[in-house]
């Protein structure tokens, strides 16, 4: 099953324009774009085939934290996931 996964998270500083762009080349294999220019909360929305909600938010998770670490951005502390499956998405019902 498709699920798109959104992820955010929040640092101390504003993220430039260019983190921004790196972190969403760093994701667009992976289905995914990125957003927080100019904000201290930045994240991404990746698309993910997994048979649950939790496998789904883990390999989300995963691919999150490799492109942070490939552009070089801080480990900055997760405060939002969401998680929706195709149907879910086209029918207007939100993950958690």
């Amino acid at each position: 099953m498709r699920w798109s996964v959104g992820i955010q998270a929040q640092g101390d500083r504003p993220l430039s324009r260019e983190e921004v762009v790196e972190l969403a080349d760093a994701v667009a294999a992976g289905d995914g774009i990125a957003s927080g220019i100019g904000s201290k909360r930045y994240g991404v929305t990746l698309v993910v085939q997994a048979r649950s909600r939790a496998e789904a938010v883990a390999k989300a998770t995963e691919a999150f934290t490799r492109a942070r670490s490939r552009v070089g951005l801080p480990e900055d502390p997760v405060v939002r996931v969401e998680a929706v499956t195709e149907h879910e998405a086209v029918n207007g019902i939100e993950g958690w």
